[in-house]
């Protein structure tokens, strides 16, 4: 059997750091608000150039089928979506009164992987959209708000890898972590 619905494209996955614990220790309704929020900020700074097939708690499984996918596009992308979320948080943190201790980490990956149907819903599926998850769960960066592009987006790109001047550190076997202008403790800009 052939499928005719596999495509070469980015996988892209914005994922809050801190969101176990901030669920924990945040009222029910309050946090729904914030997350609901949060993710409705990196859904519209997007800018409907990915397509969503998923959000899942506290990530979005953003997807884009394209043969030449730019770097330099890309990487401003995830610092207006990175701007918005952070201004975003420190707007709710002002109007509720409580602290938000979340960050931002982005995964961007490429590949081919198709797309099925089941009922209303559309599903990814593919070796791509399982290691991005993966990517999620890396143990590698030292601290939160970065991006980790995979060496198969850096390969595939229209790659002006440069254009990111913060802090990054190599990993030969993942890819490239992109940190956000050394910002450890807090995000401010």
């Amino acid at each position: 059997m052939e499928n005719t619905n596999i495509k070469e494209g980015i996988i892209l996955i914005p994922d809050f750091s801190g969101f176990t614990e901030f669920v924990f220790n945040t009222k029910l309704y309050t946090g729904e608000y914030i997350v609901r929020q949060l993710l409705s900020t990196l859904i519209d700074m997007n800018n409907e150039y990915f397509e969503i097939s998923e959000i899942e708690g506290d990530a979005i499984l953003f997807y884009r089928y394209d043969k030449n996918p730019s770097y330099k596009k890309i990487s401003g992308m995830l610092r207006s979506m990175l701007n918005a979320f952070t201004r975003k948080v420190e707007e709710l943190s002002k109007s509720l009164s409580t602290a938000i201790d979340l960050s931002l980490k982005f995964i961007v990956h490429y590949g081919k992987f198709s797309q099925y149907k089941i009922g209303n819903f559309q599903k990814l599926y593919g070796k791509p959209i399982v290691e991005a998850h993966q990517m999620l769960k890396n143990g590698l960066a030292e601290y939160p708000s970065y991006v980790l592009f995979s060496n198969s987006f850096l390969e595939n790109s229209q790659n002006e890898e440069d254009e990111f001047n913060e802090e990054k550190k190599r990993h030969p076997e993942v890819g490239v972590i992109h940190y956000f202008e050394n910002q450890r403790d807090s995000i401010i800009f």
